[in-house]
């Protein structure tokens, strides 16, 4: 098979055209799981809401790359470390807090930190789990760099355990609080004939789980690694041998044919389910997310994002949300602090570092996290916890340790072979604008666009079917707004035709958006497979130009209408400066879906390979 979303592309993806300065990410603007987290799109951008120290001149600088989920949190800390007078050896020190997704974080360590690519060189790296220092070990080992980059043992700054996040009605349904549950009661929904029915709510249909990629996420990669040791049927450490079980493999697989699609955050399914408990269909979107405790309560206060700046701008769920702690164990978000022995790095500036450390596990600081909704660095719950019955403060029984190194690269491996397999419609434009320059000398916008759509083929696997429509007025074809360049088909057999046909590509006329996303919908609708993750990624470069279609509110409600009955969705990306970027982000919500900014052209690479860790 097709290696998909292994190492290699991915690293690859993400070197080419990255903008870490840049917030990528639509429709995310902070969030409690890092995916971005990772690979994956820095949910916000970097420095963009994070308090940050007056420089004193005579003060040692200290970079701190963030996981972005308490990014913000670190940086207010920051603020009162540098006021609080500390010194180390008579020497003073001003933290600087970055918010860089560990998944991206992990790439950039593993190949020298290019600060051309992935910004300022960090002293300290604190990534939302240790599973992304285990995964490093393994690419440095990989990549023959020195082993002695990160320390052997790291502290804790604070902590959230995985949990599954489940619409309140739901969980009562599977006897939730009186009986425990875990991954084999999911595997118990999803083979259940019926689904929900088998519950006497035939009326939620099947079950469905919201997951992200364990590549790019924190989330995704504990949520796999609590499904693996759930399949060997105890609480042990798990091992190659167990990635080789047969039995292990299919539980594994069948939990992996649930998921409604992947993602590079678990925001996206939470402002989703926000939007479908706003219109009263909560229980009509998704069974479960793996997500982290943190972010049940972040959703139940009307904030998933866990933004500290939009909390109270929206109104709690009518459905809440409460968390399973899976009974055969589950991973925590430790949050590591990673001193750095960094060749960009100082004695000096390590001595900070440490000292920044001590300050953040003091009892004061401890509580900036817990009122935050986070626990303390040893698991202790805070008061956000203890008195909320949507969460339990002693609810892990079981906590498991992060797998060695090579078994983490094992689970990574693993996932590309079982994860659900997708059927994907890519429908690009080619209207005049993208014949614009993009910046880069000699590119004109399409020229990036098509390399970075060939790029993300790479991601794909050999199973994965992938067709290609092309989209601009006046076109020499049945339906003058599109043409279907390949039909869709199994990667292995038409990998080669479609970067053809993309290379091929030129500008021509006018956008006619609404039409061509109409059609696209309907095709797929048509001819969805239930068995894969049936979407279509659309992108453009400007706004509707199509008067025989300028309907925008009837393309909207039909989305909506479409996307409740079927699970088709539409992923949008707005190219250019002259992208409607707020109607792309209508079409996407409509399909319960994402949209994705890529405003500045330079970007397409990195979000391309952002939108397709969906699939």
């Amino acid at each position: 098979m097709a290696s998909r979303r292994s190492p290699v592309p991915f690293i690859a993806a993400g070197v080419v055209g990255i903008l870490l300065i840049v917030g990528i990410r639509l429709l995310v603007g902070g969030g409690s799981d890092d995916g971005n987290a990772g690979g994956g799109t820095t949910p916000a951008t970097a420095g963009t809401g994070i308090p940050t120290p007056t420089a004193r001149p005579d003060c040692v600088p200290v970079s701190v790359a963030a996981s972005s989920e308490k990014a913000a949190l670190l940086g207010k800390i920051a603020v009162s470390y540098s006021q609080s007078g500390r010194t180390v050896n008579g020497a003073c020190y001003d933290i600087t807090v970055r918010s860089v997704a560990s998944g991206t974080a992990e790439t950039a360590l593993a190949n020298d930190w290019d600060p051309d690519v992935y910004g300022a060189q960090p002293d300290v790296w604190t990534p939302a789990a240790s599973t992304w220092i285990g995964l490093l070990r393994n690419d440095l080992q990989t990549n023959d760099k020195p082993a002695d980059l990160v320390p052997d043992t790291t502290e804790s700054v604070t902590s959230t355990p995985l949990v599954l996040a489940m619409p309140e009605p739901m969980a009562t349904a599977m006897d939730w609080p009186k009986k425990e549950l875990g991954w084999a009661d999911v595997l118990g929904m999803v083979e259940a004939k019926g689904g929900w029915a088998s519950k006497g709510h035939q009326e939620w249909g099947t079950f469905t789980l919201g997951k992200t990629n364990p590549n790019s996420s924190t989330s995704g990669l504990a949520a796999t690694v609590g499904t693996l040791v759930a399949a060997t049927g105890t609480s042990s450490d798990l091992t190659l041998a167990d990635l080789k079980d047969a039995k292990v493999r299919d539980f594994a697989e069948k939990v992996e044919r649930s998921v409604i699609h992947y993602g590079d955050t678990t925001l996206t399914y939470l402002s989703n389910l926000q939007r479908a408990d706003d219109a009263g269909a909560a229980l009509n979107y998704v069974s479960a997310v793996a997500v982290e405790e943190k972010s049940v309560l972040d959703y139940n206060a009307g904030n998933p994002s866990g933004d500290p700046a939009t909390l109270g701008k929206h109104k709690p769920p009518r459905v809440p949300l409460v968390a399973i702690y899976p009974k055969e164990g589950t991973l925590y978000s430790d949050s590591p602090y990673v001193v750095l022995n960094a060749t960009w790095s100082t004695p000096e500036k390590q001595a900070g570092a440490k000292d920044f450390l001590e300050y953040l596990r003091l009892p004061e600081q401890q509580k900036v996290f817990t009122d935050a909704n986070f626990r303390t660095y040893d698991g202790k719950a805070g008061t956000p916890i203890t008195s909320s019955k949507y969460v339990d403060a002693d609810g892990v029984k079981i906590t498991l340790k992060p797998p060695a190194a090579n078994v983490l690269a094992g689970v990574r491996d693993l996932w590309t072979e079982l994860r659900k397999p997708a059927r994907v419609l890519l429908v690009l434009d080619v209207s005049g604008s993208m014949g614009q320059p993009a910046g880069t000398e000699g590119a004109t916008r399409l020229d990036l666009a098509k390399k970075a759509a060939i790029n993300g083929l790479d991601q794909l696997t050999d199973t994965d079917e992938v067709g290609l429509w092309a989209f601009t007025s006046g076109m020499n074809s049945p339906q003058e707004f599109y043409t279907e360049l390949t039909p869709i088909a199994p990667l292995k057999a038409d990998r080669a035709d479609i970067k053809s046909q993309i290379d091929a590509l030129s500008p021509s006329k006018a956008t006619p958006l609404y039409a061509v996303t109409r059609a696209a919908s309907d095709f797929m609708t048509g001819s969805e497979d239930d068995s894969k993750i049936n979407a279509v990624v659309l992108m453009t470069d400007g706004q509707n130009e199509y008067t025989p279609d300028s309907d925008l509110d009837g393309l909207l409600d039909k989305l909506t209408r479409s996307g409740q009955e079927n699970g088709v969705r539409i992923f949008t990306i707005a190219y250019g400066e002259d992208a409607d970027l707020g109607t792309l982000q209508k079409i996407s919500e409509a399909t319960r879906a994402a949209a994705y900014d890529a405003r500045k052209p330079e970007s397409i690479n990195k979000v391309f390979a952002d939108v397709l860790s969906n699939f």
